[in-house]
């Protein structure tokens, strides 16, 4: 299925997920002014993404492409320490903004490729741990 942007350009869309079997409530994003770039996700470009995810090799990409996500699809991705002890990746509370069209799968598929992106490069998740303070030094003045 595709939808027309312009008269010249014809974005695909991703496909309807069978009902009853998708909480990702498309329908909301039939009325007017309703943020549509989500469904620019299709299924091959879901696993390009969860690719690219498994691919960061820095923290510095990782919240290049956070940024990324939300300007082109608007997904707000967000990776904070859990309120318990992290003492591995499944530590960390990640999850995805609420977003009306954001299928099931894809809630699934995206921590999960955050979550392998961890255990393959451990600094990432020391520069997440960082970024909350939780290794900051005492005698560092706090902004």
């Amino acid at each position: 299925m595709q939808q027309t942007v312009s008269a010249n350009v014809a974005v695909p869309i991703r496909t309807e997920c069978p009902p009853g079997a998708c909480v990702c409530e498309r329908e909301r994003l039939d009325a007017p002014g309703a943020d549509r770039r989500i469904l620019m996700l299709t299924r091959e470009e879901e696993k390009k993404l969860v690719a690219r995810i498994e691919a960061v090799s820095s923290y510095e990409q990782l919240r290049k492409l956070e940024v990324r996500m939300h300007e082109l699809l608007g997904i707000t991705l967000r990776i904070a320490p859990g309120a318990n002890e992290v003492r591995t990746v499944r530590g960390f509370q990640i999850e995805l903004g609420d977003l009306p069209g954001l299928c099931r799968k894809t809630r699934q598929a995206i921590p999960a490729a955050v979550r392998r992106c961890l255990d393959q490069h451990p600094d990432i998740a020391y520069a997440i741990l960082d970024a909350h303070d939780l290794f900051a030094d005492p005698s560092r003045p706090r902004p």
